[in-house]
């Protein structure tokens, strides 16, 4: 993907970037740690860092940041290093995709932290984006560190494994409203910290030696696994299923009502090693047009 590199006082910009739009990276459902700013940008929080990305016509504009850290962090975070112009041109031959592609057209998958993604999403069973955000803001806030201001807002880095494998299961209920999955929580937490599932492995696995690894861990089942594989280790065959991929799998692609596991397969007889990107695509688009609603 071609595009130039600005360095300014405390930002970067990409200059003439295409296949990049803040608005459907961060509302397309992969993560849970931004916030829409009033004049349309996004503030957000990965690897210990706060970074404010904003687009002015066919430029990015990363706020809070420099060189250095755009090399180290933000360019695999948004992963600028997978041509999707490539992907794009490969999913359209598909008449649903292509609808979903121009909808979507700025949609990049983020490759985020492996231990915030896999209790983020044990979190969002059967929970809705507003209220996990919410959930994992204050668990961050109490039990991660300050590492940093913006706007006026502090922001704080998610707890490790060993901050939250420490936490009292009723305090973090009554804290974080997480309700039922409070105790999932804490003994996922446990058994990373200590050592009974070696996440980092996962990295060099298949996806579904990286299923079956992961599924070891309380309140992971197939979609919390394949959404941790999709968006922190790197598996773009991963393939989650939702209510709204459910609904326009069923409406677009297999006509019926179709169970939750045979929609999974689907998903990867229909595309194969891009599932996951199809499935981003698909995501936004069944829920930004309620399709199947």
């Amino acid at each position: 993907m071609k595009y130039k590199i600005e360095e300014k006082r405390n930002k970067i910009i990409l200059k003439d970037i295409e296949h990049f739009n803040p608005k459907h990276i961060f509302e397309c459902g992969q993560a849970f740690r931004w916030d829409r700013e009033e004049d349309g940008s996004y503030t957000t929080v990965a690897y210990g860092r706060v970074l404010n990305v904003k687009k002015e016509g066919k430029d990015i504009i990363l706020y809070g940041t420099n060189r250095k850290d755009f090399e180290d962090i933000w360019y695999d975070y948004f992963d600028l290093g997978t041509d999707y112009g490539k992907i794009k041109a490969e999913l359209i031959e598909d008449p649903v995709l292509k609808q979903a592609i121009e909808h979507g057209y700025g949609i990049r998958i983020l490759n985020q932290e492996p231990f915030e993604t896999i209790i983020s999403f044990i979190i969002s069973a059967n929970n809705q984006i507003g209220r996990i955000k919410k959930s994992v803001e204050i668990i961050a806030r109490e039990y991660g560190e300050l590492i940093g201001e913006l706007n006026g807002k502090e922001y704080y880095r998610f707890p490790t494994s060993e901050e939250l494998s420490k936490v009292d299961v009723k305090e973090l209920r009554e804290i974080s409203k997480i309700g039922f999955r409070d105790e999932r929580v804490v003994e996922s937490s446990k058994m990373i910290y200590e050592g009974e599932i070696n996440i980092e492995e996962i990295f060099s696995m298949d996806k579904v030696e990286g299923q079956e690894e992961l599924m070891k861990l309380p309140g992971v089942g197939p979609k919390v696994s394949d959404c941790a594989l999709l968006f922190a280790f790197k598996k773009g065959d991963a393939f989650p299923v939702d209510v709204w991929v459910k609904r326009i799998m069923e409406h677009f692609y297999l006509k019926e009502e179709t169970p939750v596991s045979k929609i999974g397969k689907a998903g990867d007889d229909y595309f194969g090693k891009l599932a996951g990107y199809a499935q981003q695509y698909l995501f936004y688009y069944a829920r930004e047009q309620d399709i199947g609603k």
